[in-house]
């Protein structure tokens, strides 16, 4: 099979394969010291270490003055053993508590370590046992109490697209409410004011009728006589007033005898 190109550092890629189904640090059970160099995140020197300590195990004195704290790791896993904190095992295999395991086949399994880990130092959150999200996590949150926040998270960001749902078909709703009253209103302004030649014959309209209600003997021989008569009885209704009735009669007047 030729590798797939972007293949990194020339390592072949499946179609599908899932890098982050694991944690390739992670293993079922460790010696004290493999779990201490994971801890101290020298797995890169691992075998050199394995190696330089034998069949024991167990970091000495001095041994790795570059990496004082291996030493200390190790011992921190091991007086964690011995004191019934973390539940041991030989060579992967869980014993009875208080059961005497020799230095070069006690385990530890990964579920125990973790779980001390978080009791007792739960500042620290080695890579080989905590996953990207739970390290990045403040250290009083626990898996429990993080999945709970983003049970929570996910609600109210279902609560959020609902309501955005919401308020987008009520902005709808609104802008058609008032596209509606807009065209009403044009609607109205159109039928309120008459056009052009509407005007001109409600004018010849007007000045034939003034024509008509004055005479002498009516008592009506002037427009103000006309417009004093209209004003003592219909005083109360639009456009009955003296100065829009003389405009609207010389306008009358005017457009009857230009016809």
């Amino acid at each position: 099979m030729a590798p797939i190109e972007g293949a990194h550092e020339g390592a072949l890629m499946i179609d599908g394969y899932d890098s982050k189904s694991c944690n390739a640090l992670q293993r079922p059970f460790y010696r004290p010291v493999e779990a201490a160099l994971r801890w101290c995140n020298l797995t890169q020197h691992e075998g050199m270490i394995l190696q330089s300590l034998g069949d024991d195990h167990i970091p000495k004195t001095g041994q790795f003055p570059q990496w004082p704290c291996l030493q200390a790791n190790t011992e921190k896993i091991l007086d964690a053993i011995l004191h019934g904190e973390i539940p041991h095992g030989r060579d992967g295999k869980s014993v009875p508590a208080g059961e005497h395991v020799a230095r070069p086949r006690l385990t530890v399994r990964h579920t125990d370590l973790r779980e001390w880990m978080v009791k007792y130092h739960p500042g620290r959150k080695p890579a080989f046992l905590f996953d990207e999200i739970e390290r990045s996590a403040h250290a009083a949150i626990n898996a429990d109490s993080f999945r709970a926040l983003q049970a929570d998270r996910d609600a109210a960001r279902a609560e959020l697209e609902q309501a955005r749902k919401w308020g987008n078909t009520i902005v709808a709703e609104r802008d058609a409410l008032l596209g509606e009253r807009d065209s009403l209103r044009a609607m109205v302004d159109k039928m309120a004011v008459p056009g052009e030649r509407a005007e001109a014959t409600y004018l010849t309209i007007i000045g034939a009728l003034l024509e008509l209600v004055r005479t002498p003997r009516s008592g009506r021989d002037s427009d103000a006589a006309v417009i004093r008569e209209l004003i003592e009885n219909y005083s109360d209704k639009p456009g009955i007033s003296k100065t829009t009735l003389e405009a609207k009669f010389a306008d009358a007047r005017r457009r009857l005898h230009s016809t």
